[in-house]
């Protein structure tokens, strides 16, 4: 039996401000299976983004264990880390975080940069992603000149441009209107039944009808992990 992609045993994350600590994290262990679509809930203050963060390696725990497709995350250097952000992590937020002056196909390249591929290969993966979610006839477009929708699509095909082992979207339709996050949760549902592995933290129970598990979190502890037998599926249309 294949190994899990993400193995968290009794992870903890504390921050030490002065005499205050905040225990952001107390003891959160479960698995992450390749090609599962995961949703994670809770209230503010929950854990939940900072539960990403550790995954996505933008953080790292205080205690615990964390191993990433085989690998032991905790103690590795500033370079391996930053190395597995280039090559296995995809990230989607809800604020987009484009370049407001860069057009679209420039935006998505970014993640290339440092990758050492060849200009001509860079574009290419680049196209690529950016026709997996339908913006073809908007690649010369500045990301100032898209809406809410069109710049989520934008970051989605950023996150799959290095081909990514897993994607991370931290409240994805957080600011889009109700018919559009509809179609950019098709969309992940879409790029999950292809087979990408997506973790997606969001506070409305719509979003996470799409996922395969939801996980709720609890001041910073695993209230509830359950199969979700009832999930929407994608319907994204092209």
């Amino acid at each position: 039996m294949a190994k899990p992609l993400i193995q968290l045993k009794d992870v903890t994350r504390h921050y030490v401000n002065g005499e205050v600590v905040t225990r952001a994290l107390r003891g959160v262990s479960f698995d992450i299976k390749a090609g599962e679509f995961i949703a994670i809930m809770g209230p503010s203050g929950s854990g939940k983004s900072t539960l990403m963060h550790i995954m996505g390696f933008l953080d790292s725990l205080t205690n615990g264990s964390y191993i990433f497709d085989g690998r032991s995350v905790p103690g590795l250097s500033d370079d391996a880390l930053a190395k597995m952000r280039q090559d296995k992590v995809g990230f989607v937020f809800q604020s987009f975080n484009l370049l407001q002056k860069s057009t679209v196909l420039n935006n998505v390249l970014l993640p290339t940069v440092y990758g050492g591929l060849p200009k001509a290969e860079r574009i290419k993966r680049a196209k690529r992603s950016i026709k997996a979610v339908s913006l073809e006839h908007r690649s010369d477009h500045y990301s100032n000149q898209l809406s809410g929708g069109e710049k989520q699509r934008v970051a989605i095909a950023r996150a799959l441009v290095n081909d990514p082992t897993i994607i991370f979207a931290d409240e994805p339709t957080g600011n889009l209107d109700t018919k559009t996050g509809e179609l950019i949760l098709e969309l992940l549902a879409e790029l999950n039944e292809q087979g990408h592995t997506i973790v997606m933290v969001t506070h409305e129970e719509e979003a996470a009808e799409y996922a395969s598990r939801i996980v709720r979190m609890r001041d910073g502890m695993l209230e509830s992990d359950t199969s979700n037998g009832h999930r929407r599926r994608g319907g994204y249309k092209k």
